[in-house]
């Protein structure tokens, strides 16, 4: 059935709850779990001379942050003897990154948490797990 899942995480307690399910999932399947965080590109504005930190410090923060995110995915995946590999995807638009990590690491499903926005809040901040439902060509699972 699935071979490779593919997981994204933001680090938050519902990603925990993708985590959970993807490697259960995949242990019973015998497939590999991917990880993948998206952080966003340092912002560069020539309209201003400030800025609050520099390039190196940026990518130096992200960089922990984003490790820290997949390091919960790496430890529930390995207790379960499930294989993993992880990947910092950097984009202004993750769910495009969410789903080109896919497609580059030859992934057959995508398992996601959703926030479970509604009304003028879902329109307003947009969903990236609704966007990836809707640009997807292969399945993605959605936990709440």
């Amino acid at each position: 059935m699935f071979r490779k899942i593919l997981v994204p995480t933001d680090g938050t307690e519902l990603s925990a709850k993708a985590i959970n399910g993807a490697v259960e999932v995949a242990r019973q399947l015998g497939a590999q779990v991917v990880g993948v965080t998206v952080i966003e590109p340092y912002s560069y504005s020539s309209l201003s001379e400030y800025r609050p930190e520099s390039f190196e410090d940026y990518e130096a923060r992200m960089e922990k942050v984003a490790r820290q995110r997949l390091e919960k995915l790496e430890s529930v995946a390995k207790a379960a003897n499930v294989p993993v590999e992880t990947v910092i995807a950097r984009s202004f638009s993750p769910y495009e990154a969410i789903i080109e990590t896919a497609k580059e690491r030859g992934c057959d499903a995508i398992f996601m948490a959703s926030h479970g926005r509604r009304g003028l809040n879902a329109v307003l901040l947009g969903s990236e797990t609704q966007k990836v439902l809707t640009h997807s060509t292969i399945p993605v699972m959605v936990y709440r």
